[in-house]
């Protein structure tokens, strides 16, 4: 084993916790809740399917009618991912056919915030951001 300096150590410890950093664990983070439907999934759960606020359990089905435009394909994958990653629960309930349904876990709705509110921004400037690439294509 290699002997390696303070100013070494603390070099690495300062690189493990830098996002700017491809190496850092938490740059990997956020590559994997930037996506557009981890964003979506997360507000939705975190809003109810009328986004009135009131977080609660919803069903595959449910989640599926609020994304519009999100394949089963792509929403199943995703659910996955934020049920690794910690964020949402998966309920199972013993029913004819099985009653699945997802919830967001305490760390998710710490997300939920964030997500929600970029969500938000994304649809009061939606029409400045148009106006702008159009003027930028125009050129």
């Amino acid at each position: 084993m290699t002997t390696r300096t303070a100013a070494e150590r603390k070099a690495d410890a300062k690189a493990q916790y830098n996002a700017f950093l491809a190496v850092c664990p938490s740059h990997q983070i956020l590559g994997r809740v930037s996506g557009k439907w981890v964003a979506l999934v997360l507000s939705a759960l975190g809003s109810g399917p009328d986004c009135a606020g009131d977080a609660r359990p919803m069903r595959y089905s449910e989640l599926a009618r609020v994304l519009a435009g999100v394949s089963p394909k792509m929403l199943s994958q995703t659910l996955r991912s934020l049920e690794r990653d910690g964020l949402v629960s998966r309920t199972a309930t013993a029913t004819v056919p099985v009653t699945v349904s997802y919830e967001l876990t305490a760390l998710g709705l710490s997300l939920h915030h964030t997500v929600h509110q970029l969500k938000l921004w994304a649809e009061r400037h939606r029409d400045d951001v148009a106006a702008h690439q159009d003027r930028y294509d125009a050129t």
